[in-house]
């Protein structure tokens, strides 16, 4: 423990103290009654405590937002609820939904998007490596025919397909660097 620990530490005991002390004069010969009022405070806190940790699922899933064009021809997404930027691209014809990764150098399918544009997730040869927050996983490198996303068209872009668990594609930074990329307020904003 460092110097700010023993602070904090002797700081809620200081309070301890004087709360305990407090009730202690108040409710002096009426112990039993100063018992079920702090009981009562306690259980009060920690409902609330509670609620507080599960607000997230409270409140049910939220909405991502959905992409928006703009009349100068660029591409923003508004920040999501939960802090990260989505994106939907036409891949092969196919529609898909990826969340924009900086952190991630490629363009990466998950299995179920792989197979929603023709590929066969399990015929791919899973070559490459790669090292995620998960660990180790392998990959296969995969040339997508087409990608658009609003105005902006590529064809022959290299992707490769995660052989394990994912719950979205990510969108990395070899195809977010065809673009020039603005984050201002809740909008990250995409042109060329």
């Amino acid at each position: 423990m460092d110097g700010d620990s023993f602070a904090r530490l002797g700081y809620l005991a200081l309070l301890l103290a004087a709360i305990g002390g407090w009730m202690i004069v108040e409710y002096r010969g009426r112990m039993g009654q100063a018992l079920r009022v702090a009981a009562a405070w306690g259980l009060i806190f920690l409902g609330v405590m509670a609620a507080y940790g599960l607000w997230t699922d409270i409140r049910g899933p939220q909405a991502i937002p959905d992409q928006i064009l703009t009349e100068a021809g660029r591409v923003e997404l508004p920040r999501a609820p939960d802090g990260h930027y989505y994106a939907t691209l036409t891949v092969n014809g196919v529609d898909l939904r990826f969340m924009a990764d900086t952190g991630a150098s490629t363009m990466v399918l998950t299995k179920a998007d792989a197979k929603a544009i023709g590929l066969d997730p399990e015929a791919l040869l899973y070559l490459g490596e790669a090292y995620t927050a998960n660990g180790r996983v392998r990959t296969a490198r995969v040339t997508l025919d087409t990608v658009g996303l609003g105005p902006f068209a590529d064809s022959n872009v290299s992707a490769w397909v995660n052989e394990g668990e994912m719950d979205i594609s990510l969108l990395g930074m070899d195809y977010l660097g065809r673009f020039r990329i603005e984050i201002a307020g809740d909008k990250m904003i995409l042109g060329r």
